[in-house]
């Protein structure tokens, strides 16, 4: 147990010294303005397309999973911003503005690559067009995993009502599966992490390597929003300093500490396989002496 423990020390010890030393902080900034500056082109991106597919819900859909769990005070001004501007109408997919909202949502994706690259301890290798690519990519599964939820809204109340009828003994978990909310953004939630842990930074990790920190990202961030939610509540005056950008600033601040928790999950994964490292160079190095012992007596 307390080797456990001295283990568990020098793994968080080593995580915040290397994201502290490898300008963490500056890194946590460059990724909440990033992902500020890209939400906007990626949900007018992403209505343009689903107008195209017939899925009229995409944009409610978007803003339900991303911002149901920020603290209201965050979320309720920049999602009533957001709803103005996707009801602007556009002339179609193929124009320029939208196109070009697709390039800047991409930003977003390529600081979040970045950013993981210095909490894994890695240099890009990749050519710039194809880890560019890469990030159209990860804007294009974003769109299409939300027009597919926006559809399956619709689908799976008409389902669970025909159920129901069908089979009125399952009534109390069909009425818990209906009410899919809350678990649904989580899982989204983990499920973007993974692939963003996985595949988003150079070189390759195993699914066992990334679960640990994207597991403390999410028991951080959860923490987080209810202690910055009770600040803003209690301590907060921000109308006072910002007047008019309050809400902007408010919604940058708590982008800035999403950011600062994810590269503290990135950076706990690093650290975690620095350790594992040579426990399993001692051991590949230890079995082949074994048949030699052996033979030996």
């Amino acid at each position: 147990m307390r080797s456990y423990l001295g283990r568990l020390y020098k793994v968080a010890f080593d995580a915040v010294w290397h994201f502290t030393e490898d300008d963490g902080w500056a890194m946590a900034s460059h990724v909440a303005l990033s992902m500020l500056l890209a939400v906007f082109p990626f949900l007018i991106f992403g209505t343009a397309l689903a107008g195209m597919l017939g899925a009229n819900t995409f944009a409610p859909t978007a803003i339900h999973f991303i911002f149901d769990t920020w603290p209201e005070e965050i979320a309720k001004p920049i999602s009533e911003q957001i709803v103005q501007v996707l009801t602007i109408p556009r002339g179609g997919l193929l124009t320029i503005s939208v196109l070009a909202a697709a390039y800047f949502a991409s930003n977003g994706v390529e600081a979040l690559r970045t950013a993981l690259n210095r909490a894994y301890r890695v240099t890009e290798t990749r050519p710039w067009y194809i880890t560019r690519l890469t990030s159209l990519g990860f804007v294009m599964m974003g769109v299409i995993a939300f027009i597919v939820i926006s559809v399956l809204l619709i689908a799976v109340p008409i389902a669970l009502r025909f159920a129901e009828q069908q089979f009125p003994l399952l009534k109390n978990f069909l009425a818990l599966v209906s009410n899919w909310s809350v678990f649904g953004t989580l899982i989204l939630l983990a499920i973007g992490l993974t692939i963003s842990h996985l595949w988003l930074p150079a070189g390759r990790r195993r699914l066992i390597d990334v679960l640990p920190g994207i597991c403390l990202t999410l028991l951080l961030w959860l923490l987080g929003a209810l202690a910055f939610a009770a600040y803003l509540s209690t301590f907060a005056n921000y109308a006072a300093t910002y007047a008019g950008l309050a809400s902007i600033m408010v919604v940058i601040v708590f982008l800035y500490m999403l950011g600062v928790l994810f590269l503290i999950g990135a950076e706990f994964n690093a650290a975690l396989m620095k350790f594992a490292a040579p426990r399993a160079t001692r051991r590949s190095t230890s079995k082949p002496n074994q048949p030699a012992n052996v033979e030996g007596r």
